[in-house]
């Protein structure tokens, strides 16, 4: 017996995410999961009240890590709440962070046997990320997961304007040279 896996794709848009009709997409959260600015405040309102009700029961998130919950009045089945790094100059493991947000979204994603999972930007925006540098730790992260993935065959970075799409697909590029 043969066993045949389709490659994990991966995918750079701009988007609305939270109009993408996915298994998942992954909201750039703060610790205590209970909205906020950007695409946090962004998903909330679009996921309805219900949301807020239920991460009041998750007892919030640390950085780096991921919590699941349904996706209430969104086209996504699920939301996947994760904390990214606040930039202090990278010296108090800002990369590392954020590479386990990627890491443990996808994990999370994959125990779930979900196929389809969109991200944002993690901590590009009010946690001022330097961009250039954030777009590298996305691809890098979500590529060398891809070996692991086994129900999971499609991932979206969804950039919030088109300065970072060309971020994201200059770290793809570079990646696969």
């Amino acid at each position: 017996m043969t066993n045949i896996r389709k490659q994990l794709e991966l995918k750079i848009i701009e988007a609305d995410i939270t109009r993408l009709q996915v298994d998942a997409i992954v909201n750039a959260a703060n610790h205590s999961l209970l909205g906020g600015g950007g695409v946090d405040g962004a998903i909330h309102r679009a996921a309805g009240p219900e949301l807020l009700d239920h991460c009041k029961t998750l007892g919030g998130c640390a950085t780096g890590q991921a919590r699941l919950t349904p996706g209430f009045r969104l086209p996504a089945r699920f939301i996947i709440h994760t904390v990214g790094p606040v930039w202090h100059g990278g010296h108090q493991q800002e990369p590392e962070l954020l590479a386990s947000c990627y890491q443990q979204s996808l994990a999370l994603a994959e125990q779930q046997g979900l196929h389809s999972i969109a991200f944002p930007a993690i901590s590009c925006g009010v946690y001022g990320y330097p961009l250039k540098q954030a777009a590298h730790i996305a691809v890098t992260s979500i590529l060398s997961f891809a070996p692991l993935a086994h129900q999971l065959q499609l991932v979206y970075l969804v950039a919030f304007d088109d300065r970072m799409r060309t971020l994201l697909e200059n770290a793809l590029s570079e990646h696969a040279r």
